[in-house]
């Protein structure tokens, strides 16, 4: 049981992804950082935050003023854009890549695409055939 746990340890993907999570957590603590110090500021120009320091424009309700926090907003979109670039560009682009060097050195070679006929060619078969056929008669 302990040599399966080591193998399944061993094999690179667990590696991978525990630092894959731990650098996401940091960048997103970066990203988070520059949109509560630059983005937030900027949405400050135009909506003034309300009580609660939520920023977004103020509308008079039932029940008093309600504040769509369109900053909490923003903010969620660009950490997710930005870690999700971050991710890509630095994970998954780079494992593609080796993943492509190490099926070339196995020699194995991407099976090439058989080219589907389109409709129109298919349907030009058809008519064809039908025309065979009604010929033979």
């Amino acid at each position: 049981m302990i040599k399966g746990f080591k193998d399944f340890i061993m094999r690179g993907n667990v590696i991978d992804l525990a630092v894959a999570v731990v650098i996401g957590a940091a960048f997103t603590a970066l990203v988070n950082a520059v949109v509560a110090a630059i983005i937030n500021p900027l949405i400050a120009l135009f909506w003034k935050a309300d009580a609660n320091g939520k920023l977004g424009p103020t509308v008079n309700g039932l029940y008093g003023e309600v504040t769509f926090p369109i900053g909490d907003l923003i903010n969620a979109v660009i950490t997710f854009l930005a870690v999700a670039l971050v991710v890509y560009f630095v994970f998954v682009v780079p494992m593609n890549h080796f993943k492509e060097r190490q099926a070339a050195k196995a020699g194995v070679a991407e099976e090439p695409e058989s080219k589907l006929p389109t409709e129109q060619e298919l349907l030009i078969q058809i008519r064809d055939l039908l025309e065979k056929e009604s010929s033979a008669r």
